[in-house]
């Protein structure tokens, strides 16, 4: 059985999807200083990686999600995710709007969706939930038995961690912010030193004391 946590971040890393850069931190729209940055929108510009992608959501459904009989993408980033996924599965899918349109219908889910339809959200990567979670509200808003969320990546921060479990949603990644570090520190992306800085942002991200190596 194909090892998706490994081989998806060592793809991730390959392509640069994922930057860590403890050194040069980046800083995140709500401010926080953060070293990794990871932009999944390139595994759809790297065929060999996007295959492996796509592979292991279909994955990730198949085992997790028998029972789902939607796949429904977030907007923007999990839309070609979703779409791909589903053809290989052969599954129906649409997607959810961050918000409702203001012309036509003025739908916020595209796509065919019936009431009492099990789905599985596609997601690229999650950090502290929130986004996801809205996505999940209008689903079940809408009617649908949501199964839960099928995602390239998290950041595995407590906070997401508990907003997903107060809001009663599963979510299955391919890989995570501890196994993206390990793989970087085997490859050499990164030092060993750093590995517990990187994990010492992962457990409080509003704690700069990591940054210039102060952990």
């Amino acid at each position: 059985m194909t090892d998706y946590r490994e081989l998806i971040a060592s793809d991730l890393l390959k392509i640069k999807a994922v930057f860590l850069r403890p050194d040069e931190p980046f800083t995140w729209a709500s401010g926080i200083k953060s070293p990794i940055y990871c932009d999944n929108r390139l595994t759809l510009t790297a065929p060999e990686v996007r295959t492996h992608v796509e592979e292991g959501l279909a994955h990730i459904v198949k085992t997790y999600y028998p029972e789902a009989e939607v796949l429904m993408g977030t907007s923007t980033a999990g839309i070609a995710h979703a779409a791909i996924t589903a053809h290989i599965l052969g599954m129906p899918m649409g997607y959810v709007r961050g918000s409702n349109k203001d012309h036509g219908r003025q739908n916020r889910i595209e796509g065919k969706l019936e009431p009492g339809q099990k789905v599985v959200v596609i997601e690229d990567l999650i950090s502290t939930g929130g986004s996801v979670i809205e996505v999940v509200d209008a689903l079940r808003e809408a009617g649908a038995v949501v199964l839960g969320v099928a995602s390239i990546f998290t950041y595995v921060m407590k906070k997401g961690l508990q907003r997903l479990a107060d809001a009663d949603v599963t979510n299955v990644s391919l890989t995570d912010f501890d196994e993206v570090v390990r793989v970087a520190a085997e490859q050499k992306y990164i030092t060993e030193q750093d590995v517990g800085r990187l994990i010492a942002f992962r457990d409080d991200p509003s704690d700069e004391s990591w940054i210039g190596g102060k952990r």
